[in-house]
């Protein structure tokens, strides 16, 4: 009797702190990395950034957290390596919407989905020289992350997001060297 409570002890343990597949454990490991431009908008800056687009604006009000990261990505190793990382986090709970994929270089769009509601949405970017992440997290009508997808107005909202933090466009809040 006390073996199979012993073995699902230990396996709720595992399970739950031994997940590297999440966007906070990639987040947390690459934001002090050399080069690496990493930003998480705190909740009331959130309508600043509705300011971009009308469409913008209506996603933006349903985000709970967002965040953006510009990283290097300069030898075939290391882009090997942030895709295989990239798809551990998405490969488990996500849905891909988009992918495209030429050589080691990558375009994905994934979500994930509760009942009629898009929760999370991760959108991959890395072209062999840089790559980035913007990752939202909310409750988001379907038809609008389409929409945006569709008119790759996530790309708009990333030049957005930087515009806003490193003062070409917005306040100065991350000092420039």
């Amino acid at each position: 009797m006390k073996f199979p409570l012993l073995f699902l002890l230990l396996f709720l343990m595992l399970s739950g702190c031994g997940t590297y597949n999440s966007i906070d454990t990639f987040y947390n490991n690459h934001k002090n990395d050399n080069q690496v431009t990493a930003v998480r908008v705190p909740r009331f800056m959130l309508g600043m950034l509705g300011e971009i687009s009308p469409e913008i604006k209506s996603l933006i009000g349903n985000t709970k957290d967002l965040r953006y990261m510009h990283f290097p990505s300069t030898t075939a190793e290391k882009t090997r390596f942030l895709n295989q990382q990239m798809n551990g986090i998405t490969g488990n709970s996500f849905i891909e919407v988009f992918r495209k994929n030429d050589d080691l270089k990558r375009n994905v769009i994934s979500i994930r989905e509760k009942r009629n509601a898009v929760k999370e949405i991760l959108i991959y970017n890395n072209n062999g020289q840089n790559g980035s992440f913007l990752y939202f997290n909310g409750n988001f009508d379907p038809e609008k992350v389409r929409q945006l997808a569709k008119e790759d107005g996530f790309k708009t909202l990333g030049d957005g997001i930087i515009n806003q933090f490193t003062g070409r466009g917005g306040s100065d809040i991350i000092p420039q060297d």
